[in-house]
């Protein structure tokens, strides 16, 4: 995991920059974001109710992986002195605990005057898409 975050200042990054990063998601860390934020709906963390519904197991919280954004944002791009503005989010394919994902992030659009860059963010399992967005990021001084 990278332990210190990428330095862009404002000027250096340009419209169609791309960073990723690749990520396995454990049960462990399923059960640890339940824990964390109190949402412990079975489809993600009781295996016999997992196996029991319509995906045949457990799957991850779409929130787990759309919090993979931030770490896009905070340690890769823009990375240091970037301030989170906005996100969204759609979910369109469950993900299983033990699969691996990469989350990308591409500069569709940059406000000079304001310093804000707006980034198209994607998660894949393979060649599947299964999370897009869109932030918007402030770099701060």
């Amino acid at each position: 995991m990278k332990i210190s975050a990428e330095k862009h200042d404002y000027g250096g990054i340009e419209i169609g920059h791309v960073s990723s990063f690749h990520r396995t998601i454990t049960r462990e860390d399923g059960l640890r974001f339940s824990q964390f934020t109190g949402d412990r709906n079975p489809l993600h963390v009781n295996s016999d109710f997992g196996k029991e519904s319509r995906f045949g197991d457990n799957i991850v919280h779409g929130m787990l992986l759309a919090g993979l954004f931030s770490t896009l944002v905070g340690m890769y791009c823009p990375g240091e002195r970037s301030l989170y503005l906005s996100q969204t989010a759609q979910f369109r394919l469950p993900l299983f605990y033990g699969e691996e994902v990469e989350v990308r992030g591409t500069v569709t659009d940059k406000s000079d005057a304001i310093m804000i860059v707006t980034l198209k963010m994607e998660i894949y399992r393979g060649d599947d898409l299964i999370v897009v967005g869109e932030a918007k990021v402030k770099l701060t001084s």
